[in-house]
Order: structure tokens, then C-alpha cells, then sequence
């Protein structure tokens, strides 16, 4: 990472370069172009839906860094750092800056837009634009950090804003994600034209939002399985029942002009892949890890180079040696970002299947979904890797040699377990049932990477898929390594400038999850949601 001093004013500056590469007009003479005459074409409202797509996953590479590689990202065993950071996520120290930027700044860039389109204009499609990407871009938060600012936000642009309860932030999510939904059914014959020169994801394409939208509120459905089962199974059968994203045609991908995470990976190199999403896809001897990730570059010799992670948390004491021991992503900078695929749908309706609908439905949609990644991948031999019932995720050896594991992480298979004609006959309906909800949960962690802070909230709901130890917490106590990270903690800035609501904030987290070990503003405080024992 460079100087991070850089983010704020990075992120200052990303919806005005974002409007001076897409609307020079903003650079003339007021004198010859006025307000008016910019309106007409959408140039101030398509500035700020394209500021919000800008933030559903950040596309500036120093929040993205901060939101996706160095917190979602190790968290759900997808990337480690190669730095020696003097406070990192990783060891549960973040300094102050750190904790900042994935709260305060993407808050305070994303409410400005939000405001200016819903106070500034009447366009339906513009409305719609703005209540969903609010909404994926709060559901992020507020699984990232439990209470949040949700109603209070949009009036009040003190400083002393309220926290809702994540409960109740849910609740205005799906509201207003409904009322999104309905604008953008109601304009479904507008031509893709009219927002195509504003839609980086889409390009006007007012269907696939509404597949995208419907989507998006089946995955937030499912979050709330364990809460709220009969709430989540009315939800989730709503999305369904809308519509929602069925094929890789249509998915869910920011393409930015430049893809700035390749800096991150191939010229800070900053960080590596986990050693958790390797171990599973090397004993799976996966054909999709060729597309995914590069072998390392540790040894010389070509035959020798290998796929292999570093394990989350581990003491940097080499970043050259980190650098070359363990594998890089595939990442260019005409990479998309990816914010949702149909992979990701397919296992999420195989789930609610398994809970609340036919079996075999449920078999049909993880197969599915592992098909529909092989094809997005551009990987081939999906049939051989559905059937395989043999391989294993391997154990983690550390190519470095410090940090390897003897036991294998997990025992799952990738065939799907039929309850009622098991090999050995000896495994309960309910244990191959749950069995199973590890291999869907296990092959959407596979499927949908690198969406991190994703990935991260569906291991804390699920305790899928199973991860390796955390090494070191350097917090004082605040988190249970075999449990990682169950939030983050608010930053600084909260408890300087805001810091009764705060307080309010920590009493609403507590109380919406009285029974868990930790309390309090720490990373091992669980979640509204988070309420399964692992």
C-alpha cells in the first residue's frame, strides 16, 4: 500500500474524477453551459448513481485495499498480507487510519450522492438507482460492523448521527429495497440508452436490475436463516419469485475504466492468496485454480512452483520471501469487479431448498451453481469434479516452513450426499443435511471470490467454510482465534465526535446478541445474525 495519508484525499477525489472523465462539460465556462442545459442529459444525476456504484465495492484502490484486502478478504481466508504493518485486521490492532476508511469513509462519500439524487430530482429510474445502491452498500456495512446509521442518515449531515439496531436496519433495507424494485419494474420499457453513458455494471439495461435487485434480496434473505427462519423464508421466496439472476449473461460487474486493485496485488504486492481457498482447491485438484491464481515463484524451476496461500495472521518477516512463497491472484486492470454472479444465486437457492423445499431441487441448484462458475471461469471437467466423491480439502503446508497445519481443515466432499442412499448407511437425514449446507456454502466460497466481506459473513453464519486458526491476537484478548473475527470495531473518530450515539450503538450490539461470549465494541462480538454454534 502507498502512503495512505493518500486515501482521503484519493477518496475525495473519486466522484470528481469520475465526472471529469465522463462530463468535460463540468470544465467549461459556466457562461456556456448552464445548469439546465447540463440536466438534460442527466449529467448531474448520472455523476451521482455513478459515485454510488463507485462504493458497492470500492473501485478506489486504496478503500478497496482497506475494505477488501486487508480486512473481508483475510477474514474469509481468500488473501493474506506480504507486509509488516505495525497494526494490521489480520492480528486484530488496526491503527486508527485503518479503521477509519471502511466506516467513515465510504459513509461519508456514498450520503452524498444518495442525498442529492432523492432530494434533487424526480426521475423514477434515478430514485430506484439510488435506494439499491444504498442498500448494497449498507447491507456490506452493517454485516461488516452490526449497528449502524441508516435512518438518521439521510436528513442529518452532522456529525452526531443515530444508530439503528441491525435488526432494524434490515428491515428499512428491505423496505427500501422493495420501493427500488418497484420504480425499476414500473420503468422496464425505458430504452438502455437513457442511463447507458451512467451505468458502468448494466449500461441501462433496466431488466438485469431488476434481476440484480431481486437477487440482492435473496442474498440478504439468507442471511437472516438462523434470526429469523420464517422471515428469512418469506423474504427469500419473494426474490424468487421476482426474478432473479439465472445465467453469467447477466452478471452483477462494476467495469471501471481501470481495474485499480492490479495495484495492489502486481505492483505494491501487498498481498497473496490464503492459504484456506488453496488447500480446499488444491485437494480438489480444482480446474478452476489455473484461472484464479498464479503457482508461486519461490524456486527458479518451473516444475516446482506450486499453488499455496499464506496462513491469515502470520508474521511478515520477509516481504520479498512472502511475496514470492505464495501464490497471486489473476487480476488485470480490465479486470471487472464483481459484485454478484449466478453462481452465488444458484447456491443461495439450493440453500433454501435444503431448508424449506425439495431436496432434490436443492441438488440441482449446487450442481448448478458449480457448473455456472466453471463456465465463468472458462474451466472445463465440471462433470468429473460434481461426481468426485473422494477428494479432499489438504492440509496446509507452509512452503515458507513455519506455519504449516497437520490436520486437513475439513472433510468435505464435493458430491452431494443423498440422506436416503448414503455409502456407508451409517450418517443421520439431519448430518447429511448439514453436510450438505457445508458443500454449498464451501463451493460459493470457491465461486464467488474475491467478494471477501461476502464470503466472511456467510462463514460467521454458517461456521462454513471450516478455516484455519487465527495465529496471533494482538488485541488484548478481544477475539476467539478458532472463531476469527466476528466484526469490526468502530473507529476513532466515533468516540471523539459522535460518541453518545456511539455508546447507544454498543448497548444496541449487545443487546441484540445477549448470549455471546464477548461484549462490547470488539471483534469477537457477534452479530444480530450471527447466532449459530460453531
Amino acid at each position: 500500500m502507498k502512503k495512505t495519508a493518500a486515501l482521503l484525499s484519493g477518496a475525495a477525489l473519486l466522484v470528481l474524477t469520475s465526472c471529469t472523465e465522463l462530463f468535460p462539460e463540468y470544465n467549461t465556462n459556466p457562461n456556456q453551459v448552464t445548469g439546465d442545459q447540463m440536466e438534460i442529459n442527466n449529467y448531474r444525476t448520472g455523476a451521482k448513481v455513478l459515485a454510488l456504484q463507485n462504493l458497492v465495492v470500492p473501485v478506489q484502490e486504496h478503500l478497496y485495499q482497506f475494505v477488501e484486502s486487508l480486512s473481508g478478504g483475510p477474514f474469509a481466508g481468500y488473501v493474506g498480507s506480504t507486509k509488516i504493518w505495525n497494526g494490521a485486521f489480520e492480528y486484530y490492532n488496526p491503527e486508527n487510519h485503518w479503521r477509519k476508511a471502511p466506516f467513515g469513509d465510504v459513509m461519508t462519500e456514498a450520503y452524498a450522492p444518495y442525498r442529492g439524487i432523492i432530494n434533487g430530482t424526480e426521475d423514477q429510474v434515478a430514485n430506484a438507482f439510488a435506494r439499491l445502491f444504498r442498500v448494497a452498500i449498507t447491507h456490506r456495512m452493517t454485516d461488516t460492523y452490526g449497528p449502524v446509521p441508516y435512518t438518521d442518515a439521510v436528513a442529518n449531515e452532522s456529525l452526531y448521527i443515530k444508530y439503528d439496531s441491525q435488526e432494524k436496519v434490515y428491515d428499512e433495507m428491505f423496505a427500501e429495497l422493495d420501493e427500488a424494485i418497484a420504480l425499476l419494474k414500473a420503468n422496464s420499457h425505458i430504452s438502455a440508452s437513457s442511463w447507458s453513458k451512467y451505468d458502468k455494471v448494466y449500461y441501462g439495461n433496466i431488466g438485469q436490475w431488476v434481476r440484480y435487485a431481486n437477487s440482492l434480496k435473496l442474498r440478504m434473505a439468507m442471511r437472516l436463516s438462523y434470526v429469523k427462519p420464517e422471515l428469512a423464508k418469506a423474504k427469500a421466496a419473494e426474490a424468487i419469485a421476482g426474478g432473479v439472476i439465472e445465467t453469467n449473461a447477466d452478471n452483477a460487474a462494476m467495469h471501471a475504466a481501470e481495474n485499480r486493485t492490479a495495484l495492489i496485488y502486481n505492483d505494491w504486492k501487498d498481498s497473496r492468496a490464503g492459504a484456506d481457498i488453496l488447500c480446499y482447491m488444491n485437494g480438489y485438484e480444482d480446474p478452476r485454480l489455473e484461472k484464479m491464481f498464479l503457482k508461486n515463484t519461490l524456486s527458479d524451476q518451473e516444475d516446482k512452483q506450486v499453488y499455496a496461500g499464506v496462513r491469515i495472521g502470520t508474521f511478515v518477516e520477509s516481504a520479498e520471501n512472502y511475496q514470492k512463497g505464495y501464490s497471486n491472484l489473476i487480476v488485470t486492470s480490465s479486470t471487472p469487479y464483481l459484485w454478484m454472479n449466478a453462481a452465488e444465486v444458484a447456491f443461495l437457492r439450493a440453500e433454501y431448498e435444503l431448508r424449506w423445499g425439495d431436496p432434490a431441487a436443492a441438488r440441482t441448484f449446487y450442481e448448478q451453481g458449480i457448473t455456472l462458475s466453471f463456465e465463468e471461469r472458462g474451466a472445463e471437467g465440471v462433470t468429473e469434479y460434481i461426481a468426485d466423491n473422494k477428494k479432499m480439502p489438504d492440509n496446509y503446508v507452509d512452503p515458507l516452513g513455519k506455519y504449516s497445519v497437520t490436520a486437513r481443515q475439513s472433510e468435505i466432499k464435493i458430491a452431494w450426499e443423498d440422506a436416503g442412499n448414503l455409502a456407508d448407511g451409517l450418517v443421520a437425514e439431519d448430518t447429511a443435511e448439514e453436510r450438505n449446507l457445508e458443500r454449498i456454502i464451501t463451493q460459493k466460497w470457491i465461486a464467488i471470490f474475491p467478494l471477501g466481506n461476502e464470503s466472511w459473513a456467510e462463514y460467521r453464519r454458517t461456521g462454513y467454510p471450516r478455516l484455519l486458526p487465527g495465529v496471533e491476537d494482538k488485541s488484548g484478548g478481544s477475539v476467539d482465534l478458532n472463531l476469527h473475527a466476528r466484526r469490526l470495531i468502530y473507529p476513532v473518530e466515533e468516540y471523539q465526535m459522535n460518541m453518545t450515539n456511539l455508546q447507544e450503538a454498543i448497548n444496541l450490539l449487545d443487546n441484540e446478541n445477549p448470549d455471546g461470549s464477548f461484549k462490547g465494541d470488539k471483534f469477537g462480538t457477534r452479530l444480530w445474525w450471527d447466532v449459530k454454534e460453531h
